[in-house]
């Protein structure tokens, strides 16, 4: 008869290692807290990653390596294709790994089939999340120099139209800052909450395989 100590270890689910973004790393907590996901092991890559798309499938790459050789057997991929152009996709059929599906955060927060829908209203929406809205002028302003350059605006930014704040939580202060962020851009403001959208299947099915 199998002891208390290997029936125990027996019924707990293995680790699972959560390689994501940083951009969403708040978000992966939040979701692992309300649903008891307590074995997810998380490893989030640099969020600024999200302004150079090119540097994310190398950096997965290298991410799975190590949690391989660190032991871990399970092993999910907190992207969406985020502007890697399929070849996230390709990276994560040869090692045997899924990722959130969805072509960016944007789509799998407000629930691809959703996003999907709204496509040809949307079309020339710019997309803020609970951590751009935050991070506005660090992951938008700087990088683009608009800062410097205010003249660049219009170049950026003038086939939006509106700017769609795509809320995970409801907080006043973040949606002060998304109207903000509007007013700066001169495009009309949309508030939209969407919750963790398909984020919360994704992990719970990741975690449960």
């Amino acid at each position: 008869m199998e002891n208390a100590t290997s029936a125990r270890e027996r019924a707990q689910p293995k680790k699972v290692h959560v390689i994501g973004c940083g951009a969403i790393a708040r978000e992966i907590l939040a979701v692992c807290e309300a649903n008891n996901l307590d074995h997810i092991d998380l490893h989030c890559l640099p969020a600024i990653w999200h302004n150079t798309p090119e540097k994310i499938t190398p950096g997965v790459r290298e991410a799975i390596a190590r949690a391989r050789a660190n032991g871990f057997e399970r092993i999910f991929i907190a992207y969406a294709d985020c502007g890697t152009g399929g070849v996230l996709d390709r990276l994560c059929e040869e090692e045997g790994v899924t990722r959130i599906p969805g072509p960016h955060c944007y789509s799998f927060f407000a629930g691809n089939a959703d996003f999907a829908a709204r496509w040809d209203d949307d079309l020339t929406a710019f997309f803020l999340t609970d951590f751009l809205a935050r991070q506005f002028e660090a992951f938008v302003v700087e990088p683009l120099g608009l800062d410097r350059h205010p003249e660049l605006r219009d170049m950026y930014f003038g086939h939006y139209r509106k700017l769609v704040y795509l809320s995970q939580v409801e907080d006043e202060a973040l949606q002060e800052k998304a109207r903000r962020a509007a007013e700066y851009l001169g495009l009309a403001y949309e508030y939209r909450h969407t919750g963790y959208g398909d984020l919360t299947r994704s992990l719970i099915e990741a975690s449960s395989h």
